[in-house]
């Protein structure tokens, strides 16, 4: 992956990305969803860098907003069943071109925008397809640190993950 110093959004798809992509639903209608802990702490590192977190997804869930709140993540497209163009609703909302943007997508509904995104990214366990579209398709499968190695990746790549290591002591 090539340096990444014009990317200031890192956005990212939801189900299975950030987590296995399973949906568990009690019998009460009450959906819970399994998220990576070290996924949160390279997402509030990146934020901690400078830089943005999104997310976008075609599904509504209350587990996903309690998430990102929770992280500090500020843009949170649920919903969104045209990926593409509430990917580029954001951009004009946000003022920013589609090239400074990273994307993680694991999914055929994921390819419109990873095709106009500066960063194409999946995980390991990403549908083919989308595979053969990224840049990087990380070591880790969804929900199990995957974003927390493409943040890596990206951090790295600023000179910006010794840093990271340094504000925990490191």
């Amino acid at each position: 992956m090539t340096p990444s110093a014009n990317i200031r959004l890192l956005l990212l798809d939801v189900d299975g990305v950030l987590t296995d992509g399973s949906i568990l639903i009690d019998e009460t209608g009450c959906e819970t969803k399994r998220f990576n802990v070290r996924d949160g702490l390279a997402i509030r590192a990146w934020i901690g860098c400078g830089y943005e977190v999104g997310l976008l997804t075609a599904r509504n869930s209350r587990a996903t907003a309690l998430r990102a709140e929770e992280l500090g993540i500020t843009i949170v497209e649920q919903g969104a069943k045209d990926k593409l163009t509430a990917f580029e609703n954001l951009c004009t909302r946000l003022n920013i071109e589609p090239d400074q943007v990273a994307y993680m997508g694991d999914d055929l509904a994921d390819i419109p925008v990873l095709r106009r995104v500066g960063r194409a990214m999946a995980p390991a366990d990403a549908c083919e397809e989308v595979r053969q579209i990224a840049e990087l398709v990380t070591q880790r499968p969804g929900g199990r640190g995957a974003v927390r190695e493409a943040i890596e990746t990206l951090l790295k790549a600023t000179g910006q993950w010794d840093e990271v290591i340094d504000s925990y002591g490191g």
